[in-house]
């Protein structure tokens, strides 16, 4: 069978064996991320690493995403989602083979860089697979595909959990293996559809006049600025290349890009960041709070992620309910209150309750805002689709996880110097850069011969770090549901939301309709 041989339009019957090979390589990747969540304190420790430069490796399991998923966007629809498929398996078995391996910082970030990789493939052809196979019902279907990125945390996160902290953490790694093997398997004979862009007969350059330079300057910064510091290139070649990136881009397209998308990709840094950082830094910034009570705090990230996993099968009836842009508007004010009382909860019951409103208010983001997406660009077919998730990965992997990890560094270095002096100047000492300027990290090492006086007070300051880190990052949530209500305000002014649909016209032109 041709990868075309299979359904192009809603009418035919859709193979449902392929949704849910999709989504168990969606669970692959979540495994990848709860793997290294759930560890990172005990990778951190044998590598003597500093909580930014553990954010740093937490970072590059996400912004190397963007990498994969928008180069293989530009060319997916000529290769074929069986060649992106492939690559993406072939990056997840040897991601998996070098962290198995790593014994230092080098090794275990060019592990971690090349399971993003992996994983940006993955949505690089699961997103229009789907939203091809299900073109009259983008969002509800977007969100029950994404329930298998908290159905993966949930799951990976229960084994890990259970298997204690005796099993080593190169254990719990290997678990990635399991939904790889299994995705490999239900995917590897299937026909994949022709995607709805190209079934419509809207060309690749129109695609790209979707995204624009505007666009592709917002990626091709976050890529470049986070190559140039990773290979410690000097600004100058970092601004020419973005500058040659999106030159290039825009001598070929024409085009700025269609403004209520460009707006769309800047509503990503915020979304992410709240999502995603969050979740990557969730078991470290609970370990205190949760310390206290007697429970493990992976068990925060596995209780939030089946609160999204359940809700997400869920999405239709909600989505028809408020409407795509009235759900997001709901769901940032409850993840603001939810991360506000996280950063104040210290009984078990609080922290559940915070949990909760953390849990749901995160629910619906990342999907929902792909199916808006889907629904009004789908002239912009893989590209808008997977930029979208792309600028959304390079913002918490560049800015968001490093940015909460420093948030805990600083916070601790003002706590310590202020409240505990001569702690400070005996264990805060180690001088280190990040993208947000220098700062005071903690010396693993003589903290490691401290005597357990010293001990205490250094885990007292770095739970109120903690904390300090959630009710920070609440803001973003904020600035999330103010933009939404005006997005809600501008649909109205238009006669309300309603997704577009692509049609082919007599003269063999297609545009965009309104459903």
């Amino acid at each position: 069978m041709s990868e075309t041989a299979t359904m192009n339009r809603q009418t035919d019957a859709p193979d449902m064996k392929l949704f849910w090979g999709c989504f168990i390589a969606l669970i692959a990747t979540s495994f990848g991320f709860i793997a290294r969540v759930l560890t990172a304190d005990e990778w951190g420790a044998e590598f003597a690493l500093s909580q930014t430069q553990v954010g740093e490796i937490l970072g590059a399991g996400l912004w190397p995403f963007a990498i994969s998923i928008i180069l293989f966007s530009l060319v997916i629809d000529r290769v074929g989602y069986r060649a992106a498929m492939i690559f993406g398996l072939l990056c997840h078995t040897l991601s998996t083979v070098i962290i198995l391996l790593a014994n230092n910082y080098t090794m275990m970030y060019l592990g971690t860089f090349i399971l993003a990789l992996g994983s940006g493939t993955v949505e690089a052809y699961i997103n229009p697979v789907v939203a091809t196979m299900f073109s009259k019902d983008k969002t509800k279907w977007l969100n029950i595909l994404h329930a298998g990125w908290p159905g993966g945390l949930a799951l990976g996160g229960i084994i890990a959990i259970m298997m204690g902290a005796d099993v080593y953490w190169k254990v719990k790694i290997a678990l990635i293996l399991i939904p790889t093997v299994v995705y490999a398997v239900m995917l590897w004979n299937k026909a994949f559809p022709t995607n709805e862009r190209v079934a419509a007969g809207v060309s690749y350059l129109d695609m790209l006049k979707e995204v624009g330079a505007i666009g592709a300057l917002i990626a091709s910064t976050m890529v470049f600025m986070e190559i140039g510091r990773v290979f410690s290139l000097p600004l100058i070649v970092t601004i020419l290349l973005i500058a040659a990136a999106t030159g290039v881009y825009a001598y070929y397209t024409r085009s700025a890009g269609r403004p209520l998308f460009i707006l769309f990709l800047l509503i990503m840094l915020p979304l992410a960041t709240t999502e995603l950082g969050v979740d990557s830094w969730i078991t470290s910034l609970m370990s205190g709070s949760m310390k206290e009570i007697g429970i493990a705090a992976g068990w925060v990230l596995v209780y939030t992620s089946l609160i999204m996993m359940v809700l997400r099968f869920f999405a239709g009836p909600i989505v028809h309910k408020l409407s795509p842009l009235g759900l997001l508007a709901v769901c940032s004010g409850i993840a603001a209150v939810g991360l506000i009382a996280l950063s104040n909860a210290t009984a078990a019951l609080a922290i559940l309750g915070a949990a909760t409103l953390y849990g749901i208010g995160k629910t619906f983001f990342w999907p929902t805002t792909l199916g808006i997406v889907a629904e009004q660009f789908p002239r912009g077919g893989a590209m808008t689709l997977n930029t979208v998730a792309g600028v959304g990965m390079l913002a918490v992997g560049i800015v968001g996880n490093p940015f909460l990890g420093n948030i805990q560094d600083k916070n601790l270095d003002h706590y310590l110097a202020e409240n505990h002096a001569e702690i400070h100047d005996s264990y805060v000492k180690l001088e280190k850069q990040s993208i947000f300027g220098n700062y005071l990290a903690l010396d693993q090492a003589a903290l490691e011969n401290a005597p357990e006086k010293d001990k205490q007070v250094i885990e007292e300051a770095r739970t109120v770090a903690q904390k300090s880190a959630l009710s920070t990052v609440a803001f973003l949530p904020i600035l999330m549901m103010i933009c939404y209500v005006a997005l809600i305000i501008y649909f109205r002014s238009k006669g309300g939301y309603k997704p577009v649909e692509l049609h082919e016209d007599p003269l063999g032109e297609t545009a965009p309709t309104e459903m």
